[in-house]
């Protein structure tokens, strides 16, 4: 039974590194914003806004694709059309 917990183990420490090595390797955006349905139109913005600074606090995107997306916020728009990629450091 030990040596079981041990192999589960061993393997979730080892899912973890390959998931976060993956992670540090991919585009910095990898799934789209919380639509916020249920809560309407408004609050889907406020929602993306969100999401689109955390992307900026943590360096996944640059100053100026935080601007355009901030604008197409303001101008009522969830998301882009375009697929950016985040600039690494």
């Amino acid at each position: 039974m030990e040596a079981v917990l041990a192999g589960l183990t061993g393997a979730l420490i080892l899912a973890a590194v390959l998931y976060d090595a993956v992670r540090l390797i991919t585009p910095g955006e990898w799934r789209c914003p919380p639509l916020a349905r249920f809560r309407g139109r408004h609050a889907a913005l406020e929602a993306a806004e969100r999401w689109c600074t955390g992307l900026r606090q943590h360096g996944r995107i640059d100053t100026a694709d935080y601007q355009r997306r901030m604008s197409l916020i303001a101008h009522g728009q969830r998301t882009a059309h375009q697929k950016t990629t985040a600039r690494r450091r």
